[in-house]
């Protein structure tokens, strides 16, 4: 039935498509494609109509689905019938309300799935936010996970408009699979003998009230063209959300706004729960919720950026890390790496939850950790309970791993405000 559910939608899409002629804007990558979209929703949002994938409609039947407007109907054909006339009348009436520009986040779960997308919507603007060897048992290897989230640029027309993050990727080498024009982004600056546009980052830091523990969100320079504008960020700290800001600005500048206009409409940011957002935790601390998924690249950002905030004299920093999962053949390497990362970083507590814990602790030990100060749990709710009973005033708690693990459960156990949870936790 899902292939066939797929089909129908696909061809609903392409007709919806070929009426209105949107700016479709494609996202894809191994991290960050979420709260890149929702940077660019609020950096157009104010200028333009706008709709983005909702949640995670980033599949065969979900990209159509947004398209459409509509909701999955599940198994239930009744409920597939509201859609299926929802895209009739898009077909056969004119919607003068229908968005101007489409947002659409690509996902993939095996070979092809991003050319299947690109070729489905025709993107005017392919972002790729940045790429890692998440789900490598799926592509073989890091290149495979390259080739695939390449062909979204590999598929935009001569003009078109491909966006690369230069700091999360051989960016110079993705840009010769597109014929379109390139603009890059990044923290660190341009790639060596880059001439092209580039949008750059700098000075992040996060934002926190005199005398208050929780920082109020983060801020940082964006310029470009010749432009320099500070931009602030509500709620988040970290490095993908900064990413997200920039690829949002070099979207806007690609369709006409100005520096300051995208600023502005960056202070509506709202990142998707789970990705580094800030929770106040119980006993007066500070919780960093990056608890929707985890892949190497991702964690190693996480642990970097939360080793930079400063905890109050006395308190500690705590790392609680769940297993990454499909990683294949690099699972048990991958998670070495981010043991002895902790330990390089100084965190003062490290607990690990789930079967592949057992390495990220041995290489933490190995990397000069005190035993004493890491603890393995099989499981989130016992993790919870044992986070709770170590943490103090003050300090600062990273919390993250894949979904399967279910991390969440962990800041339901120690935000301050767990009537909340519903609200800013991943489901």
């Amino acid at each position: 039935m899902s292939r066939l559910l797929a089909f129908i939608l696909s061809i609903f899409a392409k007709l919806i498509l070929r009426k209105y002629h949107p700016t479709v804007i494609g996202i894809t990558g191994s991290v960050g494609k979420t709260s890149t979209k929702q940077a660019c929703l609020a950096a157009l949002g104010g200028k333009f109509r706008v709709r983005v994938t909702a949640g995670n409609y980033n599949t065969e039947i979900g990209v159509p689905l947004t398209i459409i407007g509509g909701m999955s109907g599940g198994d239930s054909i009744m409920r597939w019938l509201p859609v299926f006339v929802r895209a009739l009348q898009l077909i056969f009436t004119r919607d003068p309300e229908y968005p101007d520009i489409l947002i659409l986040e690509f996902g993939a779960d095996r070979p092809g799935d991003i050319a299947r997308h690109t070729r489905l919507t025709r993107p005017k603007i392919g972002v790729i936010s940045a790429i890692s060897s998440v789900h490598t048992e799926y592509f073989g290897s890091e290149a495979g996970v390259a080739r695939e989230k390449s062909a979204l640029i590999a598929g935009l027309p001569k003009n078109g408009l491909a966006i690369l993050n230069a700091d999360a990727m051989d960016a110079p080498q993705i840009a010769k699979k597109t014929k379109a024009p390139v603009v890059m982004y990044g923290i660190h600056g341009a790639p060596k003998n880059f001439e092209e546009k580039f949008v750059a980052g700098s000075d992040l830091a996060a934002v926190q009230e005199t005398g208050a523990r929780v920082p109020l969100g983060m801020r940082l320079k964006v310029s470009t063209d010749g432009t320099i504008v500070p931009i602030f960020l509500p709620n988040v700290i970290g490095l993908q959300h900064a990413s997200a800001a920039l690829a949002a600005c070099a979207v806007g500048r690609a369709l006409g706004l100005n520096l300051v206009d995208i600023a502005e409409g960056l202070r509506a940011y709202v990142g998707a729960p789970g990705r580094m957002h800030v929770v106040v935790g119980i006993k007066e601390t500070l919780i960093i919720d990056d608890t929707y998924n985890a892949s190497p690249r991702a964690m190693e950002m996480a642990l970097e950026q939360v080793a930079l905030l400063k905890p109050e004299e006395g308190a500690e920093r705590i790392a609680v890390l769940g297993d990454m999962l499909e990683l294949g053949a690099i699972s048990k390497e991958a998670h070495e790496k981010i043991g002895a990362l902790v330990a390089r970083l100084g965190y003062d507590l490290l607990m690990t939850v789930g079967p592949m814990g057992k390495h990220i602790e041995y290489a933490a030990r190995q990397a000069g950790m005190d035993e004493h100060r890491i603890a393995v749990f099989d499981d989130a709710d016992s993790a919870g309970k044992f986070v709770q009973e170590k943490m103090e005033t003050g300090d600062i708690i990273l919390v993250k791993g894949s979904r399967g693990i279910h991390m969440e459960r962990i800041v339901r156990e120690i935000m301050a405000e767990p009537l909340r949870a519903e609200e800013i936790l991943v489901h």
